[in-house]
């Protein structure tokens, strides 16, 4: 449903001819409501269904044993679509410190994501509402090492920000100005909170996206932010009970769209076509995250069969799988700390598992020698390479 303009325009400065004018959207819920009509209450349906399956991993894994790459994979994908370089075995290696030599710059950005979207769902369990603290903490997080570390991160901007262009009279789009921000981000609060109205969880995060992208309230790192909001509202709703939805991949797939709707959203009030593309990524990422599941736990069973074949060394070496199912990449040392081994019986289980093609190592050094568990590292590895 076309409704034309979701918000209004104040005019915030001008420079000769060129005139700045700032978008402030409209408080949540939309006006006129939306229309969900049957073909999309269809998809939003089937994105509910599928993000059951998933949340269902947890039964097949209690310990949630590979969360850890889960949440890397979401982070990496996410900082890719803001044009990082990081590859997820670069990843594992910079936070394993196994591999001083990786290039920092672009992977300290994506450990800073999954350190923030930890924090997020860690303050969840214990209680601490989504709210605009929470989603500040998250900014600091994101912005407390590397590119960005420097501006006034865990703080709603004092500044002007824009979208494309030179500056703000040429840009793409100009959030807000500053003194609108912290009523934009109280608004969206309360509305998270269900006031005026209780809003089902599919339709607050997806929502709650759009109106965040459209605030922007960070001098830089909205993006992430943004995205960061998507799995932890559906943890905080109950949807979720871990972040297993790496929803970036599809926003990844379809930038050019992504982009184009959220302009829609702002200009023509086109949410329910906004609603459709998203629950279709959620219905599409949550199968696929789902089915790499299956395929983890299929290759730990069969991993483990294998394992139990080593003989006196098979009780060291199960250990030590296990271990690699929560960690992927490790040295000796770490290997021997993880699974309380000695270092000579976790160098005897690597060269074991080694043998049987479970583990690689990927240094080709003779000394602090670093493997990864190949199978797993593989599976979750789809997707994530670096856009061009």
């Amino acid at each position: 449903m076309r409704r034309g303009l979701t918000g209004r325009y104040i005019k915030t400065s001008t420079a000769g001819d060129e005139v700045v004018r700032a978008f402030v959207p409209n408080a949540l819920p939309p006006t006129p409501p939306l229309a969900i009509e049957p073909a999309l209450r269809s998809i939003l349906d089937e994105a509910l269904v599928a993000v059951g399956r998933l949340d269902s991993v947890g039964m097949l894994v209690p310990d949630t044993s590979f969360l850890y790459p889960y949440v890397r994979k979401e982070a990496l994908l996410s900082s890719q679509i803001e044009g990082t370089q990081s590859s997820f075995s670069d990843l594992l290696m910079f936070e394993s410190k196994a591999a001083p030599g990786v290039p920092t710059a672009d992977v300290v950005e994506v450990s800073n994501y999954a350190r923030a979207l930890e924090h997020g769902v860690k303050r969840l369990r214990g209680g601490f509402p989504l709210s605009g603290r929470l989603v500040r903490e998250l900014h600091e997080l994101l912005l407390s090492r590397g590119r960005g570390s420097t501006k006034q991160r865990g703080e709603y901007r004092r500044s002007q920000n824009w979208v494309g262009g030179t500056r703000p009279g040429n840009a793409q789009f100009v959030p807000p100005p500053p003194h609108e921000v912290a009523g934009c981000m109280g608004a969206l609060e309360k509305w998270l909170h269900g006031k005026p109205e209780r809003t089902p969880p599919l339709l607050k995060a997806a929502l709650a996206h759009v109106q965040f992208e459209a605030i922007h309230p960070f001098l830089d790192g909205n993006g992430r932010v943004g995205r960061l909001l998507i799995p932890l509202i559906l943890c905080a709703e109950g949807v979720l009970r871990e972040p297993l939805l790496y929803l970036s991949l599809y926003l990844k797939k379809h930038r050019a769209r992504y982009y184009e709707l959220l302009n829609r959203v702002r200009i023509e009030g086109e949410w329910e076509e906004w609603l459709s593309f998203f629950a279709r990524g959620v219905r599409d990422t949550a199968s696929e995250a789902l089915a790499v599941a299956q395929d983890l736990v299929a290759l730990f069973q069969s991993d483990r069969r294998r394992v139990q074949e080593l003989g006196r060394l098979s009780g060291s070496a199960l250990r030590a799988q296990h271990a690699l199912e929560q960690r992927p990449l490790t040295t000796a040392s770490r290997l021997a700390a993880r699974a309380k081994l000695s270092i000579p019986t976790a160098n005897k289980v690597l060269a074991a598992l080694e043998r049987l093609g479970i583990v690689r190592e990927i240094t080709g050094r003779r000394r602090e020698r670093v493997f990864v568990y190949d199978r797993y590292e593989q599976l979750l590895a789809r997707g994530t390479e670096p856009l061009l």
